[in-house]
């Protein structure tokens, strides 16, 4: 072999190897299989267009290929009322819902969702959490419980009366069949009001049917948004709380087997969820009712 041609393949192998030594981290990287989640919120597909997807979307592109969340909405994977058990059996990796609405086992769950005149504005709620002690007692109570790791609440809509027929006294709720959430449904029905329980899909059919008379489930913002506006003929003014109390919840296991520095960015993605339904409830109420 000639001088120039050993030169030239040896500097060939050479530049081969170099290559292959400063590529194997990138190809390492890009081949490791990425964390996936399952996470169920309770909101139904065009209401969950604005509580939680662009959140998910977020982290899923910042996330860069080492965890992807598959979001799916009200009772697609199980029921609303299943949530919890299934989450801390694994069935799910996380939730987004109200305590009171997955049947979470704990104390607290009653003051999730709509606890009649807890609060007044939607602000109220992450006051609550990070300057009067509510964090820390949502952290403990579920500190109790096996299997599922509460991360972080956030404030949603008043709660108000949208009905086919006006309600102007107390005498008017009497016998009325309302879609609500559990604890709203159980105060409300100290004034006669039937509490039902459905599907979040079957609502608007519901109301034509006429096997409902009324939701009391949210703002004027969803009702707009999801369409029961468009059969319903009346939304009260007054409302029962000013501002629906919602949580994230994961299961334990997947929680912990999820990197600090993608632990941080969900939990930065949970925020930047908390607010925007601040911004995108208040302009909606405030404009809607004009």
């Amino acid at each position: 072999m000639k001088k120039r041609e050993f030169l030239k393949t040896t500097g060939a192998g050479a530049a081969v190897a170099a290559a292959t030594a400063v590529n194997a981290p990138f190809v390492h990287a890009q081949s490791k299989t990425p964390i996936k989640w399952r996470l169920q919120t309770y909101a139904g597909p065009a209401l969950g267009e604005h509580v939680i997807k662009p959140s998910i979307e977020a982290f899923n592109k910042a996330a860069n290929g080492e965890m992807v969340i598959e979001l799916y909405f009200a009772d697609q994977l199980v029921p609303t009322g299943e949530l919890f058990r299934a989450m801390q059996k694994g069935t799910i990796d996380a939730v987004q819902s109200d305590d009171d609405s997955i049947a979470a086992p704990v104390d607290i769950s009653v003051f999730g969702g709509y606890f009649p005149f807890a609060t007044r504005y939607s602000l109220d709620v992450p006051v609550l959490f990070h300057q009067y002690g509510l964090k820390e007692i949502w952290e403990e109570a579920y500190g109790e419980i096996d299997g599922v790791t509460w991360l972080s609440a956030g404030a949603w809509d008043p709660c108000h009366f949208n009905t086919v027929e006006p309600i102007r006294s107390l005498d008017d709720l009497k016998g009325k069949r309302v879609f609500t959430f559990p604890t709203a449904g159980r105060f409300l029905s100290r004034f006669g009001v039937v509490p039902v329980t459905l599907p979040w899909e079957d609502i608007e059919v519901a109301v034509q049917t006429g096997e409902l008379d009324g939701i009391a489930w949210s703002g004027i913002t969803e009702d707009y948004t999801v369409g029961w506006a468009d059969v319903t003929n009346y939304f009260l003014t007054n409302n029962i709380s000013g501002a629906w109390c919602g949580s994230y919840f994961a299961n334990s296991d997947a929680w912990n087997a999820v990197p600090e520095h993608l632990q941080t960015l969900f939990r930065l993605c949970m925020d930047s969820s908390h607010y925007y339904r601040q911004h995108w409830y208040w302009g909606g109420e405030a404009k809607l009712r004009v």
